[in-house]
């Protein structure tokens, strides 16, 4: 009895145990049984194994299997193995499904293998589509950039402000390795400042505007980016100050100070020129004296040697004082001289 008893527990043990397994097995293929049916009623089936693996790979199999049956009830037969390949390399699924649907609705062409590359590559490829089948508008310049115009100067000096509008339309074939709407920006701006820049004079600007759009439209300034330009527009455009006469103004200021630089240098190297010359003169007369003072020492000489008598010096003399009055009297003054020792 009791080896009986041993072994009716051990049995009921094991179907619990066994129960218990079953319970879990069918909880777990529970969840995709519901998948399952719902993408085999829609016309979209995927294998009941199909969706097992998937949760072994990390792969949600709800967007897998809801985002095949939109694919396939827009006309559209994408693989659930595609659709799992994108997911694992980290794109966005329901994006791609739906830029695909949007491009093959408005006839635009976009593979399954374009889409996924532009998705990978980090492009919002649903805005992209939407762009391309809707063409938006940009501000020139963004405001972004803290800017509300566009300032250039026309040939007469007169700056101009300006604001564009820029309609573009997404090109899916140069969207991958393509420039942003910032190289947009940049390029129409630089046209901007280009043709206003080469204008005669600002009156001309403000008379026909739509010249600057046709200028900037002709150097086709959508080359290597992701977009096409439709039509550039000039929203506004306002005169500012002058700056070519603030220029000349301050190139005249710029020459006076120049000239009066010029005018100081000159001045003082006249004064270091005549003070240079009065040291010389000064010099000179230093050497007049020390020449002079060697007179009286030769007259002391001559006499010593009896080159020379006491007649001579006084015959000498006479001589200086005449020569002193007569100067005196061509310049209306007294004589400097001794006149008495004249007599």
């Amino acid at each position: 009895m009791n080896l009986l008893a041993a072994m009716d527990t051990v049995t009921i043990v094991g179907i619990s145990i066994g129960g218990v397994i079953l319970l879990i097995i069918a909880i777990f293929l529970f969840q995709f049984i519901g998948l399952w049916v719902q993408a085999w009623v829609s016309g979209a089936s995927v294998r009941f194994i199909d969706l097992i693996m998937m949760r072994f790979r990390k792969v949600r199999p709800r967007i897998i299997v809801e985002n095949r049956i939109t694919a396939k009830k827009a006309g559209i037969d994408i693989s659930s193995n595609l659709l799992e390949s994108h997911y694992l390399a980290g794109g966005h699924v329901n994006s791609v499904v739906r830029a695909i649907i949007a491009a093959d609705k408005a006839n635009i062409e976009l593979p399954w293998e374009t889409a996924t590359a532009i998705d990978l590559a980090g492009r919002d490829i649903l805005e992209a589509v939407r762009t391309s089948v809707n063409p938006k508008v940009i501000d020139c310049p963004s405001g972004e950039s803290g800017r509300s115009t566009i300032d250039a100067v026309a040939s007469d000096g007169i700056k101009l402000r300006a604001r564009a509008r820029v309609t573009v339309r997404t090109n899916i074939a140069r969207l991958v390795g393509g420039a942003t709407e910032e190289t947009i920006i940049a390029r129409v701006g630089e046209g901007i400042v280009s043709t206003i820049g080469s204008a005669a004079n600002h009156l001309a600007v403000l008379e026909n505007p739509d010249n600057i759009s046709k200028t900037v439209l002709e150097k086709g300034l959508d080359a290597g980016t992701a977009f096409e330009i439709l039509s550039i527009d000039i929203a506004d455009i306002d005169v500012g100050e002058n700056i070519g006469a603030a220029l000349q103004a301050d190139q005249a200021e710029a020459d006076t100070k120049r000239y009066q630089a010029t005018a100081e240098q000159r001045r003082a190297l006249a004064v270091a020129l005549a003070a240079e010359y009065r040291a010389e003169v000064e010099k000179n007369r230093a050497l007049v004296v020390l020449a002079e003072a060697e007179i009286p020492k030769a007259m002391a000489d001559a006499f010593r040697s009896g080159n020379m008598g006491i007649m001579d010096f006084y015959r000498m003399k006479n001589i200086m004082a005449d020569t002193d009055m007569r100067g005196a009297i061509a310049e209306g003054g007294p004589p400097n001289g001794d006149t008495e020792s004249k007599g």
